[in-house]
Order: C-alpha cells, then sequence, then structure tokens
C-alpha cells in the first residue's frame, strides 16, 4: 500500500544517486537522463561546486524571515537584474509561485488603472503551473479539466498568431499579455522568429505588460540566457525556475520599469521564498554558466544534435518535423509514440512524451560522447516504430 496520493504514475525505477547526465537505480543500473528532470538540473546532477554551495551554506544558515534583510537574496536579485535587464526580482520556491506573481503585479496595475476586470491575454497550448490561477491561465483543458469554476479573466489566443491578439486592442479590460517565448509542454513549438518582437509592439502601444514565462526556456536552455534576448526586446515581466537552482526549489519573478515598484509591503510574500540556502545556490548556479560558457555549449551541441537527427530521419516516414533551439528539443511524429517513454527506459534512457511529440531537455553540460550516446538510442527508438 503506498500512502502517496495518487496524482502521479510513476514508472517502475527509483533512483539513488546522480552524476553529471546520469542517474543511478536501486539495483545499480545507470540511466541517461535527456530530460534533466525536466528542464531542472542544467548543470547535471549533483554538480561538485553546486554540491559543496549547498553543504557550505547549509552548514552556516538555511532560513530566516524576509521580515529580515538576506544578503544572498539581495546579491541574486542584483544578479539577475543586472543579466536580464530587469529593475526588482521576487522570490519563491517554483515556477507556478513565480508565474503567481506575476498575475498579481498584473491585476494590480490593471486596478490601480482603475479597470474594474483586469483581464490577461495568454496563449492556447502554454502552460504556466497547477494552482488555480496558474491552471486559469494555462491554455489546456486537460490541465484544467475538473477544476471550475476557473479564476477569471484570462482570454486565449492561438500561439504565434499577431493578428489574434490585435483582435482585443478594442478590449478596455487587457492588462497583459503572458506567453511562453517557446512553448515547452506542448512540445517545443517555436514562433515566429519576429512574434515577441510583435507582441512587445503591440503592448506598447496599448499601455499593456508583456509577461514571457521562461521558466522552461531561461536559464540557458535554448543557448542563450533567457530565450527571449534572441529577439533583443525586454519584457515588463519576466519568470524562472527550474533550472536557476539545478535541483534546489528556487522561483523568481523579475519586472522592469512600470512593473517593478507595483508588489509594495502586504500585497505578496512568500515565507521560504527567497532563503539564504537556495539564493546562494542559485547564484552558485549563475557563476557557472557563465565560466564554464555553458551558453556555448548549449548552441554548438544543439546545433550537433539537430543535424544528427535531421540526417537520420531525413528518409524517415514516421518523423513530422524536428524542432530545437539549443537543448530545447522536439520530435514530432506522425504515430502514436506513448510506448516509447517505456521502452526508453529498457534502453536506460528518460525521456518525456507530450501528444505524439518526443521532448528532450539534455543537460546544458552534455558532450559529444554523451550527444552520441542520446542520438543512437533516439534514432533506434523511433526506427523501431516503423
Amino acid at each position: 500500500m503506498s500512502y502517496l496520493m495518487p496524482n502521479y504514475l510513476p514508472l517502475d525505477v527509483s533512483f539513488v544517486k546522480g552524476d553529471g547526465c546520469y542517474l543511478t537505480d536501486s539495483s545499480g543500473e545507470k540511466y541517461f537522463d535527456a530530460i534533466s528532470g525536466i528542464g531542472v538540473v542544467n548543470l547535471g546532477h549533483c554538480h561538485k561546486d553546486i554540491t559543496k554551495t549547498i553543504q557550505d551554506q547549509a552548514s552556516k544558515l538555511i532560513h530566516t524571515s524576509n521580515w529580515y534583510h538576506i544578503n544572498h537574496q539581495e546579491e541574486l536579485a542584483e544578479k539577475l537584474c543586472k543579466l536580464a535587464n530587469m529593475d526588482t526580482a521576487f522570490f519563491g520556491n517554483s515556477g507556478a509561485e513565480a508565474n503567481e506573481a506575476a498575475i498579481k503585479i498584473a491585476r494590480l496595475y490593471g486596478n490601480q488603472k482603475n479597470i474594474a476586470n483586469p483581464t490577461i491575454i495568454t496563449a492556447k497550448k502554454s502552460f504556466h503551473g497547477r494552482t488555480m490561477a496558474t491552471l486559469s491561465a494555462t491554455g489546456n483543458d486537460k490541465v484544467q479539466s475538473g477544476f471550475s469554476p476557473l479564476v477569471s479573466k484570462f482570454i486565449h489566443v492561438e500561439f504565434d498568431s499577431v493578428n489574434e491578439i490585435l483582435n482585443h486592442t478594442d478590449n478596455p479590460d487587457v492588462v497583459a499579455v503572458m506567453l511562453e517565448p517557446i512553448q515547452g509542454e506542448s512540445g517545443v513549438i517555436i514562433p515566429d522568429s519576429n512574434y515577441l518582437n510583435s507582441v512587445r509592439d503591440i503592448c506598447n502601444e496599448n499601455d499593456w505588460l508583456l509577461i514571457l514565462d521562461e521558466v522552461q526556456s531561461g536559464i540557458g536552455r535554448t543557448g542563450k540566457l533567457f530565450a527571449h534576448q534572441y529577439n533583443k526586446i525586454t519584457p515588463d515581466i519576466m519568470t524562472l525556475a527550474k533550472g536557476l537552482g539545478n535541483g534546489m526549489p528556487i522561483g523568481a519573478c523579475l519586472a522592469k520599469g512600470k512593473a517593478s515598484s507595483i508588489l509594495v509591503p502586504g500585497t505578496h510574500g512568500s515565507t521560504f521564498g527567497g532563503n539564504p540556502l537556495a539564493c546562494k545556490t542559485a547564484i552558485t548556479v549563475l557563476d557557472i554558466i557563465e565560466r564554464d560558457k555553458i551558453l556555448d555549449n548549449s548552441v554548438s551541441m544543439g546545433e550537433y544534435i539537430l543535424t544528427a537527427f535531421k540526417d537520420n530521419f531525413s528518409k524517415s516516414s514516421s518523423v513530422i518535423d524536428i524542432r530545437s533551439k539549443g537543448l530545447m528539443i522536439g520530435i514530432e511524429l506522425n504515430i502514436d509514440c506513448s510506448n516509447l517513454l517505456q521502452k526508453a527506459l529498457e534502453n536506460k534512457l528518460l525521456i518525456n512524451i507530450t501528444g505524439q511529440t518526443i521532448r528532450l531537455l539534455p543537460p546544458l553540460i552534455i558532450n559529444k560522447d554523451d550527444a552520441n550516446f542520446l542520438i543512437n538510442k533516439i534514432c533506434k527508438l523511433v526506427n523501431n516504430l516503423q
């Protein structure tokens, strides 16, 4: 009998040790983690410098209340804001919490403008979290199913359609547009190269906030520290989590300009958010990314893997599309591939399946030997489906 609530359906394996791109199960078998704990351990499992930071900080101080100054929190806020060209930061414990903060800022922004029903435009097939507000923002009926009444007001439009957003410029209740630069959970959906620029212009023209959810696409995943940097724009609000702590729970909501001072004492908070342990860990993560030129590796290894997949699948009747940005990779098939999750596990490979797309988020420290292992395993799995 399990005393866990049955909201997960775990595969029949339990991991007891991690090292770089690999996990070891309770029987000693080794697996390549091509999903990085769902985009979390970007620098690999048990990175020695991150482990040392956690050990050192845990021996000094793990938690104090936000009623007091937390030096590591202030240091991390400054570091992130300078890297992202933002002004202020709020820290929580997850991507959902970061997105909750963003939604609250947008609500307060609207109310300060005397808008009675502040409304946020989000995209269909998006994913922003599983709290009541963030699942309401999410454009996925499956995620929302059974949780009515949902939190209002959100308008869901087609992703990568500028016209669908323009259709709402005459709605006086709209206060913000909230998007993922690349939709991860729906299968690595990459928009037109000018899409975010056009949305930025629309927001400027209508005095709306642009909120970018970089929970999955941020912290080097795409080859830039933040995916929107490819577009050379700056959002009003950006949310981060996952890779920011490399496994240590932390979320961040960054804001700029008119959005940066909306949260004032009494409007928002988090008991554990921004604690010394999580913040010191995140500082180390950012230092390693810079020191070890992780962004360059994300680009080069991403191109290497993409080229190999295109070569291997050029004549495949099963592969519809291969989408990638850095090490955020989706292989869309025209046949059911749900059984690949178990087959990959049997081949000592951890992947994710979303719809009919194989989603790969390998650690950003991956080298060519690791990449070749991943490429060979995936090609065999896909070719055996035919």
